[in-house]
């Protein structure tokens, strides 16, 4: 059996520590941007659930799912979730990016639950020893 394992190189050029976990600076590629950074609202931990679910959608289609021709076309497609998800991802794929993609921030898969939805579960093998 194959098994997938993606590594993470991640730039902290931008962080920093906010105590009220609030922030309203826009920066980071827009393919991975969610729709209250688009729109210019404050934000919090639950843009990175948004990335998760960008991530998994590039990862199985090889390409971003608010794709386009133009920045202003890739703006408007965040700005409302709208995407399309191919037929031959499966149901359980599905089911999490539509659970990460969703406009409203207190209304994305949490991370304990995204860290227990079937999809996780099924290809999370443990490190041998």
């Amino acid at each position: 059996m194959h098994h997938l394992i993606i590594y993470f190189n991640s730039d902290f050029g931008w962080s920093v520590h906010a105590p009220s976990s609030k922030r309203t600076t826009v920066c980071g590629t827009l393919d991975y941007l969610p729709p209250e950074m688009v729109c210019g609202k404050s934000h919090n931990e639950k843009v990175d659930l948004w990335s998760v679910g960008v991530l998994c959608y590039e990862l199985l289609t090889g390409k971003p799912p608010f794709d386009s021709k133009c920045y202003d076309e890739t703006y408007r497609r965040i700005s409302k979730a709208q995407f399309t998800l191919p037929s031959y991802m499966s149901e359980e794929a599905k089911d999490l990016i539509k659970k990460l993609l969703v406009v409203n921030p207190g209304h994305r898969l949490s991370l304990p639950l995204l860290m227990k939805h079937e999809w996780i579960v099924k290809y999370n093998t443990p490190k041998s020893e």
